[in-house]
């Protein structure tokens, strides 16, 4: 019979101590990790970048990935778009009753080796076990912190009149791999999640200049959602150009079969970026080298028109507002 997660190995007895041994420590000890009721942590030299977030995806394991790489990744994501490097996680997992352990095990591996080259050390946690059906498999909360890079100030609120708009890669991929993996339509296509921590992108793009305004992932809502709301907190009008928006041929089909915008489907390993139009070439250039960016692209640039709107031009030259975002987005992936 295979083994699996029991509401006892959530008591806080020997069987929870027994879970963190076998588990977690296993995969993610270092010198900062501890058992203690907090990590101890050395005091960082500038200032800081710190954040939360919760990941319950559905199914917990897809093409490119599961949720333990994806906690890592959205966190470490998170502060790379700040500019900073990231160093410290904390996890929280609430398992539901019944999980099987060789799948925790996986998932605690895959968070080991998404860590691990994102530069980060896992420093301390809380293990939590639900009643059957109070949880859909594993719940993860991850929190992160980072110091931020000197000279580096990015937000949604930076962007400028005659800056370049950028992509690092492919659209929509995440949120067609969740959509498929569901198998709610009978659809079969060759789509993977481009699940991935990013800060070694951000850095490489900060070592070419420091003069970038606007660094977001695109992950709920995707990149049409990130465009509209940087054009509300600058105050601004986006243009992009529609063939210019790269889209994996298998993520395109499966949106015309179903009738969703691939600028609203979720990425997990792609990230807009706003820089002075005479930077973005040699952003460009660094990103078409760099592991999970050899596809970014420049699709457009920001203006003093129509402040709060995004209008794209389209294949045949016509120009249309990008509907805006509201409502439940599709798939919903969290």
């Amino acid at each position: 019979m295979n083994e699996t997660v029991t509401l006892a190995h959530g008591a806080g007895g020997t069987q929870t101590a027994a879970l963190i041994d076998r588990v977690f420590k296993a995969h993610f000890d270092n010198p900062a990790f501890t058992g203690d009721d907090a990590a101890v942590l050395p005091r960082p030299e500038g200032p800081i970048a710190f954040t939360t977030d919760g990941f319950i995806v559905s199914p917990f394991e897809f093409p490119g990935g599961n949720v333990g790489k994806l906690s890592i990744c959205g966190t470490v994501n998170d502060l790379s778009c700040m500019g900073a490097r990231p160093q410290y996680l904390t996890c929280a997992f609430q398992i539901e009753e019944g999980f099987p352990m060789e799948k925790l095990e996986e998932i605690a591996a895959a968070m080991e080796k998404t860590a691990k080259e994102a530069g980060v050390s896992i420093v301390a946690g809380d293990t939590k076990v639900a009643g059957k059906g109070q949880v859909d498999g594993v719940f993860i909360t991850t929190s992160g912190v980072g110091t931020i890079l000197p000279d580096v100030r990015t937000s949604g609120k930076f962007a400028r009149p005659g800056d370049a708009i950028l992509v690092t890669g492919d659209v929509g991929r995440h949120g067609c791999t969740i959509l498929l993996a569901r198998d709610n339509y009978g659809i079969e296509a060759d789509v993977t999640s481009d699940c991935a921590p990013l800060w070694g992108t951000v850095e490489s793009m900060l070592n070419t200049t420091r003069e970038i305004h606007v660094i977001r992932d695109a992950t709920r809502g995707g990149v049409g959602t990130v465009l509209y709301e940087t054009a509300g907190q600058s105050r601004v009008g986006i243009r992009i150009h529609a063939p210019s928006v790269p889209v994996d041929p298998a993520v395109r089909g499966v949106c015309g079969m179903l009738g969703l915008e691939p600028l609203y489907l979720a990425c997990e390993g792609r990230l807009v970026v706003v820089c002075p139009k005479e930077k973005a070439q040699d952003l460009l250039d660094v990103l078409h080298q760099g592991p999970y960016s050899q596809n970014a692209a420049i699709i457009g640039e920001v203006t003093d028109e129509m402040p709060g709107r995004v209008v794209m031009t389209t294949e045949i030259g016509s120009e249309t507002l990008l509907p805006q975002p509201s409502g439940e987005l599709l798939p919903r992936i969290c």
